[in-house]
């Protein structure tokens, strides 16, 4: 049977985390939150609706990332799948079967869940956040002949193939790192549609002017480093 954990980073996503939690399925092995410095019952509610709970102080993204990585690698029994999912309800959890379907039949080693306009709730994703990744997936194209349509957060990989990256970004570019990294290490990679709906609360991205600035600035500088290397 396919061992699969799940680690969700979350930043002051106490009315939305437990949501989260109750919709994924029930043969994922391990649900694991990484409270990045959160103020509010983020953690509370968390334990209580039955995930594993890290603390991780240093603000970001791929800081809490990172720590549910770092938990991971110190238990005896490795999981075959890590599946990354936001806290804040936007994504379906209850889609995590279709994402990691082509893992266990297909063998591929990444899988985006991609937000098709289709399947989008209107106001899901702002301005900022579209043209972001128009603009990050057309650069992927030209440089690298990816046939990525998004940087969604939804998102399964093989746990050896992510060891095999050395993930490092620690904020807004851990997302496009690890497709970058995909790439120029040739893994096999696919997208599936998922569906996409408005978040519980306000986002800290792209929900302010400065977090959406920097996301596309260390989106960009990572594109722009892989593509002269």
């Amino acid at each position: 049977m396919t061992h699969i954990k799940v680690i969700i980073p979350a930043y002051n996503e106490a009315d939305s985390i437990s949501h989260v939690i109750n919709d994924i399925p029930s043969n994922v092995n391990e649900v694991i939150v990484v409270s990045n410095n959160s103020t509010d019952d983020t953690e509370f509610n968390a334990k209580k609706a039955g995930a594993t709970v890290l603390t991780e102080t240093n603000k970001g993204y791929g800081y809490a990332c990172l720590k549910g990585m770092q938990y991971i690698s110190e238990q005896n029994k490795k999981p075959d799948i890590i599946v990354f999912l936001d806290g804040d309800y936007s994504d379906y959890p209850e889609e995590l079967n279709k994402i990691v379907a082509p893992i266990i039949n297909d063998n591929i080693d990444f899988v985006i869940g991609a937000r098709d306009k289709k399947l989008r709730e209107k106001g899901s994703m702002t301005v900022p956040q579209i043209f972001g990744n128009w603009l990050a997936t057309t650069l992927m194209k030209l440089f690298f002949k990816a046939k990525f349509t998004d940087l969604g957060p939804f998102r399964a990989i093989k746990y050896e193939k992510l060891l095999g990256l050395n993930m490092e970004d620690k904020t807004y570019g851990w997302t496009v790192e690890m497709q970058l990294k995909a790439l120029k290490q040739n893994l096999t990679y696919t997208e599936i549609p998922v569906n996409y709906r408005n978040r519980i609360g306000v986002s800290k991205v792209s929900g302010t002017l400065k977090g959406a600035i920097f996301a596309g600035i260390k989106i960009l500088s990572w594109i722009f480093k892989y593509s002269f290397k």
